[in-house]
C-alpha cells in the first residue's frame, strides 16, 4: 500500500517532468534546424526596437546596409588582387624591356606571362655574376677562365691531354649540339624582323659564320660571342649569348665596323736581321696588301745590325708604297718591356689598338681583325693564345727535307702545341694600356714582362679576353738562355726551350732512339737468317 501510494505521488510529476522536456527539445530542435534568414530575424525582433511595420523597414534597411557593405569589401578585395596582378605584370614586363630579348626560346615558347619574376630575376643575376658586362677582379693568372674558339667545322681547345688535339672536330655529341644550336640561335635573332627596322635588311646564313668564342664558369654558366660577316667590307655582326644553368639567353646583338680600326703593331728587336726580314715578309703580305689598316712601330736597341734592319724597312716602304712605320733606336740594353712601353706611348694620332708583337711570330689578315674585334677601350683586352711551332728539324727530320714556312704552319699535335703560358702577344686599346700603367720598366732582358702587365688588367675591371686563335703562330728558333738572367727568369727560360722542341711522344722517340735502332737491327738480322 505504500508503494503504491509512492507510486501515486511521483506519477504526476514525471509526466509534467516529460512534457516539459519534450518542450524543451522541440524548441532546441526548431532553433537548431530552422534557417536563418529575413524571415526569422522579422519573427524574432530585437529587444527595444520598434514594432510593427516601421520595426521591419528599419530591420530590412539595416540588413540591406550590411549587405551593401559586404559587397563594398569583396570589390576592394577584388581591386587590390587586380593591384598586385598588375604589378607582377609590370615587373615581369621591366624585366623584358630592360633587355627585351633576354628570353631565349625555350622560355619564349613556355610562355614568359607565366614564368614566375623570381625565375627571371635568377637568370638575369647569373648572367650579372659572370664576366659578360665586366670583368672580375681576380687575384692571380691562374684564375682567369680562358675562352675556346670555334668555326662551322673545327674546335680550337687548350686542354687537350693525351687524348685530345688542339685542333679537331667535335666528337662528343653533346658538344656538337651545344655549339649548333649556339649558331642557330645566333642566326635566329639576327634574322628575326624586329633585329632590323630596315624592311630589307641582311638574311644571314651559316655561311656567314667567321669565328665563335665560348667558355663556361662552373658555377654561372657558358658564354657565347659569334662573329658573322657584315653586309659590306670591313663590317661584322656579333651576337653574344649567354646560357645559365636554364635555358640559353641571347644577352645582345652588335653592329661592328672596323673599317677605320687602325692597329699599331709594336715589335721590340735586337740584331736578328735575318728574323726580321722573315717578319717584314709576312707583314708586307698580310698587314699591307690584305688588311691595309696598319701601321709598324720597331724599337731597336744597339746599333749592331742597326743598318740592315733598316734598309729591309725601308726596301719595303718603297717597294709597297708604304709610310705608315715608325722606328725608333735606343743605345742601351735590350729590354722587351720598355721597347713596347716606349713604342705606345711615343705614339702621338688618335686612340688606337696596340698589337704587342715579337719578330718571330706569324699571324694573318684573319688574326688582325680577330684582334680588333676582341678590343674595346675601357672594357676588354685580348689576349690570344698563340699555337708554338715544334722544331721542324726533328718533326720533319725522317722526311729527308723541310717543307716550306706556310706548310709547316699546320695546327696538329705533331707539329706543335698552344702556348698558353705565354702572355707576350696581346692586343689592347693605347688607353687601357696608359691608364693601366704599362710595363714595370724595372724587368730587364728576357721574361717576366709580360705576366706583370696581364696580372694588372686581372686585378682591373676590364675584361680579359684569353682564347686559341687559329691565325697566330710563334714560329721554331733555337732558344739560348743567358748566364746573367735571374734564377727565377733562367728557369723559364729554360722550361720554354724544353716545350718548344718537341711533342711528349717525339722527345721519347729521341731519348729511347738507342733501343729503337737495337731492334731494327735484329729484325733484319732474324729477317736475313730466314
Amino acid at each position: 500500500m505504500m508503494v503504491r501510494r509512492g507510486l501515486s505521488a511521483w506519477l504526476p510529476r514525471m509526466v509534467v517532468l516529460l512534457v516539459v522536456l519534450c518542450s524543451a527539445v522541440s524548441v532546441l530542435y526548431m532553433l537548431a534546424c530552422t534557417p536563418k534568414g529575413i524571415d526569422e530575424q522579422l519573427a524574432f525582433p530585437r529587444a527595444n526596437s520598434p514594432t510593427g511595420k516601421e520595426g521591419y523597414q528599419a530591420i530590412l534597411q539595416e540588413r540591406e546596409e550590411q549587405h551593401r557593405n559586404y559587397i563594398n569589401s569583396l570589390k576592394k578585395q577584388i581591386a587590390q588582387l587586380k593591384d598586385e596582378l598588375q604589378e607582377r605584370s609590370e615587373q615581369l614586363k621591366s624585366l623584358q624591356d630592360h633587355d627585351p630579348d633576354s628570353l631565349g626560346p625555350g622560355l619564349e615558347r613556355s610562355n614568359p606571362e607565366k614564368t614566375p619574376a623570381d625565375l627571371l630575376e635568377f637568370l638575369r643575376s647569373q648572367i650579372d655574376r659572370a664576366e659578360v658586362h665586366a670583368g672580375a677582379k681576380l687575384p692571380t693568372e691562374y684564375a682567369a677562365v680562358p675562352f675556346e674558339s670555334f668555326t662551322l667545322q673545327k674546335v680550337y681547345q687548350l686542354e687537350t691531354g693525351l687524348t685530345r688535339h688542339p685542333e679537331e672536330k667535335p666528337v662528343r655529341k653533346d658538344k656538337r649540339d651545344e655549339l649548333a644550336e649556339a649558331i642557330e640561335l645566333a642566326l635566329e635573332t639576327l634574322n628575326s624582323p624586329d633585329s632590323d627596322s630596315n624592311a630589307n635588311h641582311h638574311m644571314y646564313a651559316a655561311s656567314d659564320f667567321i669565328e665563335g668564342m665560348y667558355r663556361t664558369e662552373k658555377d654561372k654558366g657558358t658564354l657565347y660571342e659569334l662573329t658573322f660577316k657584315g653586309d659590306r667590307p670591313h663590317k661584322f655582326r656579333r651576337t653574344v649569348l649567354f646560357r645559365p644553368f636554364g635555358p640559353i639567353m641571347k644577352v645582345k646583338n652588335e653592329n661592328l665596323n672596323m673599317a677605320n680600326t687602325l692597329i699599331n703593331i709594336v715589335v721590340p728587336l735586337a740584331k736578328r736581321a735575318s728574323k726580321f726580314r722573315q717578319f717584314m715578309q709576312n707583314f708586307r703580305e698580310m698587314g699591307i696588301e690584305q688588311d691595309g689598316r696598319i701601321h709598324l712601330t720597331v724599337v731597336y736597341f744597339g746599333k749592331e745590325q742597326m743598318n740592315e734592319v733598316k734598309a729591309i724597312l725601308e726596301n719595303t716602304s718603297r717597294s709597297a708604297n708604304f709610310k705608315n712605320f715608325t722606328f725608333i733606336q735606343l743605345n742601351e740594353e735590350f729590354s722587351r718591356g720598355k721597347g713596347l712601353d716606349i713604342g705606345a706611348r711615343i705614339w702621338k694620332g688618335n686612340n688606337v689598338v696596340l698589337f704587342f708583337c715579337d719578330v718571330d711570330i706569324y699571324f694573318t689578315a684573319e688574326f688582325l681583325n680577330t684582334c680588333r674585334l676582341n678590343t674595346q677601350p675601357g672594357k676588354k683586352v685580348f689576349y690570344p693564345v698563340l699555337f708554338s711551332q715544334y722544331n721542324p728539324g726533328i718533326i720533319y727530320g725522317h722526311h729527308g727535307s723541310i717543307p716550306p714556312l706556310e706548310q709547316q704552319l699546320v695546327i696538329k699535335k705533331e707539329t706543335g702545341f698552344w702556348r698558353d703560358f705565354g702572355f707576350g702577344m696581346t692586343c689592347q686599346y693605347r688607353s687601357d694600356f696608359i691608364n693601366i700603367g704599362g710595363f714595370d720598366l724595372d724587368i730587364k732582358g728576357w721574361g717576366g714582362e709580360d705576366v706583370h702587365l696581364y696580372r694588372k688588367y686581372l686585378h682591373s675591371n676590364l675584361i680579359v679576353v684569353r682564347t686559341p686563335v687559329r691565325g697566330l703562330f710563334h714560329l721554331w728558333h733555337e732558344k739560348r738562355c743567358l748566364d746573367e738572367l735571374s734564377p727565377e727568369q733562367y728557369k723559364m727560360c729554360m722550361q720554354s726551350k724544353a716545350m718548344n722542341e718537341a711533342s711528349h711522344g717525339q722527345l721519347g722517340m729521341l731519348v729511347f732512339r738507342h733501343e729503337i735502332e737495337a731492334h731494327l737491327r735484329k729484325q733484319k738480322t732474324s729477317s736475313k737468317k730466314t
